[in-house]
């Protein structure tokens, strides 16, 4: 037994959980979950195994049933889920429908006997066109989880309510995703919360202390490299998560170096 007892970590989700806007040099993304998995295993006496069945754009429907038997399947003690933050983003959702989704699947995953490391996403509607709609319904949504969790076997994550999130050199250049400095925040507050040390080589109190960054104008550029390939995809039923597979289809060890 490890020192925090998991051994076999599966991630599951959409563009936030499989790391969108943390790409490495060779292409490849990151992300917060694989921040997490390292985190683990550097904190373990036994090899931590993980996987990440996310894919970007997917509504939590589709999450529910491509990716959760998938996850049991591989009995795992500990699994990651974040969903909601698509559907929220359509012209119409059922906020409490989308709460009542999720606290379905969580009891799947609880029956299955893994622990569930439950994720409200971090808000980036400072920086986003027809942000106070995402604001609202955000924190709609965040608020209707945070009245049923905590609760045994599941750690609630509250990525919406942190501040320090909103600054925008967490944020990548489509300001819609993460960057590799707010992945390696959420990572921190993942592990904070299962009580497992953060790794002190990302310097996350060191980027947290230092002055704001600053604000950027939302130029011609931005909507035509950003915005419109997004309201392109949604006029015509498009996903920028079609035909992709998993990054990291089936348990994997985690190597410690990083």
């Amino acid at each position: 037994m490890t020192q925090h007892g998991f051994r076999r970590y599966v991630a599951i989700g959409d563009s936030f959980s499989e790391g969108y806007g943390d790409l490495r040099e060779d292409g490849t993304l990151r992300g917060w979950a694989d921040f997490v998995a390292l985190g683990l295993a550097r904190a373990s006496a036994e090899t931590v195994s993980y996987a990440n069945l996310a894919i970007r754009g997917r509504k939590l429907l589709p999450i529910l049933d491509e990716q959760l038997d998938r996850a049991i399947a591989m009995g795992p003690d500990l699994v990651s889920f974040n969903g909601g933050g698509n559907d929220i983003m359509r012209p119409r959702v059922s906020i409490d429908g989308v709460a009542d989704r999720l606290d379905g699947a969580v009891d799947r995953l609880r029956a299955g006997g893994a622990h569930v490391l439950l994720l409200s996403g971090a808000n980036p509607s400072a920086h986003i066109p027809m942000g106070s709609l995402l604001a609202r319904r955000g924190e709609q949504l965040a608020q209707a989880v945070r009245v049923r969790y905590p609760r045994d076997g599941v750690t609630f994550v509250d990525n919406w309510a942190d501040r320090t999130l909103a600054d925008l050199r967490y944020w990548s250049v489509d300001r819609l995703h993460l960057n590799a400095l707010g992945h390696a925040r959420v990572a921190s507050n993942v592990l904070t919360a299962l009580d497992v040390p953060v790794p002190d080589e990302w310097g996350i109190d060191d980027v947290a202390a230092a002055p704001p960054g600053p604000r950027q104008r939302r130029t011609a550029a931005y909507y035509r490299e950003h915005v419109l390939p997004w309201i392109g995809r949604r006029l015509t039923g498009r996903s920028s998560g079609d035909g992709r597979e998993p990054k990291i289809a089936q348990l994997q060890p985690v190597d410690t170096r990083g």
